[in-house]
């Protein structure tokens, strides 16, 4: 046995990990709906001007990116996003949403969304504070 330092991973010893822990997980916890889904804003050309991403995973949502291009900012298309993203996961019967955001991000757009701060990162990234926020939708 050996240790090997830290170093970029190649693809299949990173499988092996997520195979590992995958199998732990499912044998602790069950197995769970897991899904990655996306939404995006598109111009007539097909250019992206905003988007979500967001992973289904042990009955929650959790919202990875949300972006939109200052172009459109101010026009409700965040809201919109966050809205779509919280009505598929409905439809999947998955009703708590989690998120993170920074002090210099939206943290005021996700509490006039409805979401609760249950936690704070200081320092991350340095000078700002990282909050975890997070929605039941009933």
């Amino acid at each position: 046995m050996k240790l090997t330092p830290p170093q970029p991973p190649i693809e299949r010893d990173l499988d092996a990990l997520r195979i590992g822990l995958s199998g732990y997980n499912q044998a602790v916890a069950g197995s769970h709906l897991r899904e990655q889904v996306a939404s995006f804003i598109k111009d007539e050309q097909g250019e992206v001007l905003g988007g979500i991403l967001a992973d289904i995973k042990w009955g929650w949502l959790h919202i990875d990116w949300l972006w939109i291009d200052e172009r459109i900012r101010k026009e409700g298309w965040g809201g919109r996003l966050l809205a779509t993203m919280e009505q598929y996961a409905g439809s999947k019967g998955i009703i708590n949403v989690h998120l993170e955001t920074t002090s210099f991000q939206a943290l005021p757009f996700y509490q006039k969304q409805g979401y609760t701060v249950f936690g704070e990162l200081p320092d991350m990234p340095p000078g700002h504070i990282t909050y975890f926020l997070k929605k039941r939708q009933d």
